[in-house]
């Protein structure tokens, strides 16, 4: 919405301009009229549009051409006053006015022009038959009142249409030629019909067309007034409604129906609801809003909007198999003005055997999209109408930012549930692979991958004691002189070397030592290619002596050449490490079957946790009086209970420690 309205009025000498700012300034006809009256400024609380107002007059007595044309060119709506009882003023219109204005405006923004007829009170006639010829031959003419500046007739009316001009204009909505719509407004209502049809079903149903006028107007529409609505387009459009509810054709025809009614404010009311600006184009403010994300600090999806990412994909998974087919994956993206995904996502995130994108791949996607650019996830979820769906102020709301890492590493935890781990490698360690075995493919499939629709990223989810986190892979380019601070930050580090090669290790061993060695990033070191015969590394320390001596879990072994999907397990314990850089993990084991792992998953579970609390509660917050502390039998209870603790912690202790 604008923050204030100009209007210039303009016309030939004594057809009243001035006396009609003076009538509806002073609310009666003025008995002495100057050449020109002062700009006014009219407040916005005494507008019906609630937006700040100024009025500018022209005279040629007192100002020049030059003048006149800057006023133009600042003008919002231009207002060419003509006199009922004046045939000379009323071809001045067509033949020096209109032709002047065009000069001095820009061609791809027009000028909306009001026609009025000043005067109306010296004759019985109207002058409308004149002017309904030069509307329906100039475009920009919004529309002509009549009025009279003496007896106050349509003044009032006269401004609130020139403001109404600029604020609803019908220019960007409707072709007077045609009789319909302007395609960018078809296709700005299209959307919003896209977006509201919350069950994908091709018609607005009675609960989706009140939650569209709610979201709309703040008011729900009357059951009654509901079927009244319905009735009109079924007697105008034979296939408006279908099952009872409003198809888009019917949608479309309510609101070509409104323009012609002179009610477009209702039209423009909802488009700008819907994010849309003046030009039918989606605001950037709609778009883009406000987020401050702090250095070392990473963003996330909250718990609404996967919520929201979840309702979009049932919407469109119409075969229900937990996929989303080519057809289904460009129908979801049909409300954006680009296809956002190409075909490298295929390779980023987990896949059915069709090669479609599933459920699970989906989410890891636009997880991916929030982590790495969090202004890109805003415009594709402004897109899909989040902030109006999810009824939130904007789609800032569903971005969880995250406390600096510094926090997390003093505090020891983290709340975090995307963890980002760079692989480090020279050229063909198996870094490729590596990426896309996390996500089920094994080295059959990999070679079916095409190198334009190669990805350097992949994201999927594990389960670290019971807990799912996100795991983001990125593939850093070898060239060793050349790693940038993006390549650097990261959750964990993960270098690849192949065990065929007695000279890849020599690579992993430099970008550590130049790079990670006194920093507090925990590194994993793989060992790929595990099912070929394992070769000497040429360096000056085998791999193991190697991580033993910079205090580095020992090389994991690692193939992805399987029959079946390979395994996840060393995936797993990239994100025990990233979540726990601070833990020096005596097990690397993440089986959950052993006993480590099933005494941490003990230790987590929202049981014990509740009994810890009701402890806590019972013995520290117990209020303990005098006498209490007097009493034999107090201490003694203490005692007990003291020692009972005391057993089961050894206890646990010994269980943790002893298969070590």
């Amino acid at each position: 919405m604008r923050k204030d309205v100009r209007i210039l009025l303009v016309g030939e000498p004594k057809v009243g301009k001035t006396s009609l700012i003076m009538s509806l300034v002073s609310e009666e006809f003025p008995d002495v009229v100057p050449y020109r009256a002062e700009e006014i400024t009219i407040p916005a609380d005494v507008t019906p549009e609630r937006v700040p107002t100024h009025i500018v007059d022209y005279s040629d007595a007192e100002q020049t051409d030059e003048q006149l044309f800057q006023e133009i060119s600042k003008a919002n709506v231009i207002c060419i006053v003509y006199a009922v009882n004046n045939k000379k003023s009323i071809e001045k219109v067509t033949s020096h006015w209109i032709p002047l204005i065009t000069e001095n405006t820009d061609k791809d923004s027009r000028v909306p022009l009001i026609l009025v007829g000043n005067k109306s009170d010296l004759v019985e006639h109207s002058s409308m038959e004149t002017i309904l010829p030069i509307m329906n031959q100039y475009s920009e003419i919004e529309t002509c009142v009549e009025c009279s500046a003496k007896n106050l007739k349509n003044i009032s009316e006269l401004f609130y249409y020139a403001q109404k001009a600029v604020l609803h204009p019908t220019g960007p909505l409707y072709c007077p030629e045609k009789k319909d719509m302007k395609p960018l407004c078809i296709k700005a209502l299209t959307r919003i019909f896209k977006v509201s049809d919350l069950d994908n079903d091709g018609i607005l149903n009675d609960n989706e067309l009140n939650f569209f006028q709610r979201t709309c107007f703040n008011t729900p529409l009357e059951p009654q007034a509901l079927e009244d609505v319905k009735n009109v387009v079924r007697r105008n459009l034979s296939d408006g409604v279908c099952d009872n509810g409003l198809s888009l054709k019917g949608f479309l025809f309510l609101h070509t129906l409104f323009i012609q009614r002179g009610r477009h404010e209702t039209t423009w009311t909802v488009l700008r609801r819907f994010g849309y600006d003046d030009d039918l184009e989606l605001n950037q403010d709609y778009l883009f809003p406000p987020l401050k994300v702090p250095p070392d600090c990473t963003t996330e999806l909250n718990h609404n909007a996967y919520l929201f990412l979840q309702s979009v994909f049932d919407k469109h998974d119409k075969d229900r198999d937990c996929a989303l087919s080519p057809d289904e994956l460009s129908d979801l993206f049909d409300v954006f003005p680009y296809m956002p995904w190409g075909p490298d996502v295929n390779n980023t995130v987990c896949t059915n055997e069709q090669g479609w994108i599933t459920y699970q791949g989906y989410l890891s996607q636009w997880t991916l999209t929030t982590y790495l650019d969090v202004q890109r996830c805003l415009e594709y979820l402004g897109y899909l109408g989040y902030s109006i769906i999810a009824e939130q102020e904007s789609q800032a709301a569903g971005i969880t930012v995250t406390r600096d890492k510094k926090i997390d590493l003093q505090k020891k935890q983290t709340q975090r549930s995307v963890f980002r781990c760079n692989v480090f490698g020279d050229a063909g360690s198996g870094k490729s692979g590596f990426l896309q075995a996390f996500l089920g493919h094994n080295l059959v499939r990999q070679k079916t991958i095409k190198e334009e629709h190669r990805s350097y990223y992949a994201i999927s989810t594990t389960y670290v004691y019971g807990q799912e986190k996100y795991l983001l892979l990125h593939e850093v380019f070898p060239d060793f002189d050349y790693l940038s601070d993006a390549d650097l930050a990261c959750d964990i580090v993960c270098l690849v070397y192949d065990v065929s090669n007695p000279y890849s290790f020599e690579y992993c061993a430099k970008v550590f030592k130049q790079y990670f060695m006194d920093s507090k990033t925990p590194c994993m070191m793989i060992a790929t290619k595990s099912d070929l015969p394992e070769v000497k590394q040429m360096y000056g320390s085998s791999p193991l002596e190697f991580c033993r001596r910079h205090k580095m879990p020992p090389p994991q072994s690692f193939t992805c050449n399987t029959a079946a999907a390979p395994s996840k397990d060393i995936y797993t314990k990239l994100t025990t490490m990233a979540m726990h850089p601070h833990a020096r993990l005596r097990c690397m084991c993440t089986c959950n079957r052993c006993t480590f792992c099933l005494c941490q998953n003990f230790l987590n579970s929202e049981l014990l946790q509740t009994v810890r609390a009701k402890l806590y509660a019972v013995v520290l917050r117990r209020h303990v009086s005098q006498a209490d502390l007097k009493n034999s039998t107090f201490w003694l209870r203490a005692s007990v209970g003291a020692t009972v603790f005391a057993v089961l912690g050894f206890a646990m202790y010994r269980v943790l420690l002893k298969p070590r």
